[in-house]
């Protein structure tokens, strides 16, 4: 019979890679908190015509890359390529702007692309997500960025650098695209088969294009910092102000204008030396026009995503989490139902607990609790039966006591607290 293996795209992250995972859900839920921002899901699929009105129906990701499928009674639905366009949704939907004008929320959850699978880069793919809206001031630009910057330092990742730019608003942008256009078709010959489509359906796309032959030309095109009005160029100016305020370190691009067409003012990237040619690990930027496009009231917002399987990739390795904190080895068959009745009140007092089921030797045994990563190890053989008593050894001081079967459960919680509030007093 064939073996059935994943969908092309798609991986597995499996129980020895969790640990990684756990890290950079603490690290959201913990410093995104901090900052006044909540946890919002929205589903995986929404209707399709949410996307392409919201994210821009001419954008690679709407015309190439999106799951899209008609549902039984003829609608068409679509998995999400991005978490923006359905919070954006969301919050329109159960007018979450009537009560909390300036509203945060984050996300976490898989993504959908039918792109080209390559390094860090998947079909199913998972993101965090962060959003904030109804605040005109430069000044949440730059906490967004500073979060996103503080983010990726608590999932430990210490080298990157920042590339900022203004793509310009409704006033000022319209006008530069058609310089822009102007420009590229005097050099259509020249560029690549994705490049000429671009001049008509979005030619801003093209100034992201990283096919090298193109570059030259690209390079020696019209910049939008030289046609932005003067309100874009007064609220970039105080953007760049403030993060040198904070000691933010960040790079220009005139070229960094974001795949998605939703974005006005300010965009930035975060980019990572540990991922070669793809270096981006997160992007963000404004979308003023976002929420009254979809329909809703016209509140500005400014966020930020990043793919969560590029940041495992980039981020120091972290060490396997233990399975249990204690190991149960019951030796003999009297034995097993004492380590049920220990197993259970330890689980009660929110100990996690494994045993052996099937009867091995104490050699097996205890390879089998080292390799789990258990603090301690109960053992109940003939002797021990005998005297109504658990033998306990500290895997990790390599010392053991004997303990009655009164005292067992009530010891191995006090060692367990004490192991608890010392690593607390390291970390402190």
């Amino acid at each position: 019979m064939t073996t059935i293996r994943a969908v092309k795209g798609t991986h597995d992250i499996l129980p020895d890679e969790v640990a990684a995972w756990h890290r950079i859900e603490r690290a959201a839920h913990d410093l995104f908190r901090r900052y006044g921002y909540r946890e919002i899901r929205t589903p995986v699929f929404e209707e399709t015509d949410l996307f392409a009105r919201g994210i821009g129906a001419e954008t690679d990701i709407v015309s190439k890359e999106m799951y899209t499928f008609e549902d039984r009674d003829g609608s068409t639905l679509t998995l999400r390529p991005e978490a923006t366009a359905g919070i954006v949704r969301s919050v329109i939907e159960h007018n979450l702007m009537n009560t909390d004008p300036t509203l945060k929320v984050y996300a976490l959850g898989p993504m959908f692309r039918r792109e080209r699978p390559q390094k860090g880069r998947y079909r199913q793919f998972h993101q965090v997500d962060v959003e904030a809206f109804g605040i005109k001031a430069p000044s949440i630009d730059v906490e967004i960025i500073e979060m996103a910057l503080g983010y990726l330092q608590a999932c430990g990742l210490s080298q990157w650098e920042l590339v900022i730019n203004s793509v310009g608003d409704a006033q000022c942008r319209p006008a530069y695209v058609e310089t822009l256009r102007t420009a590229l078709r005097a050099n259509a010959a020249r560029l690549c088969a994705d490049c000429q489509r671009r001049i008509q359906t979005n030619p801003l796309r093209v100034l992201d294009c990283k096919v090298p032959e193109d570059q030259p030309i690209i390079e020696g095109l019209p910049k939008i910092s030289d046609h932005l009005c003067q309100d874009c160029r007064d609220h970039f100016a105080e953007v760049r102000r403030e993060l040198e305020l904070l000691g933010i370190p960040s790079t220009l691009s005139h070229r960094l204008v974001r795949g998605l067409d939703y974005y006005v003012r300010t965009t930035f990237e975060v980019l990572s030396r540990d991922l070669g040619a793809q270096n981006s690990v997160l992007g963000g930027g404004r979308y003023d026009g976002l929420v009254r496009g979809l329909g809703g009231p016209d509140i500005p917002g400014i966020g930020f995503a990043l793919g969560m399987e590029r940041l495992v990739m980039t981020i120091p390795a972290t060490d396997a989490e233990p399975r249990c904190a204690v190991f149960l080895a019951p030796l003999v068959a009297g034995a097993l139902d004492h380590a049920l009745r220990l197993q259970r009140e330890l689980r009660d007092a929110r100990v996690s607990v494994l045993m052996d089921h099937e009867g091995r030797g104490l050699k097996s045994q205890m390879k089998r609790a080292d390799k789990l990563g258990a603090r301690f190890v109960a053992i109940m053989g003939e002797d021990e039966l005998a005297r109504q008593q658990w033998t306990v050894r500290d895997m990790k001081e390599s010392t053991q006591e004997t303990l009655g079967l009164d005292r067992v459960a009530e010891t191995l919680i006090e060692r367990i607290l004490g192991v608890i509030k010392q690593g607390q007093a390291r970390v402190g």
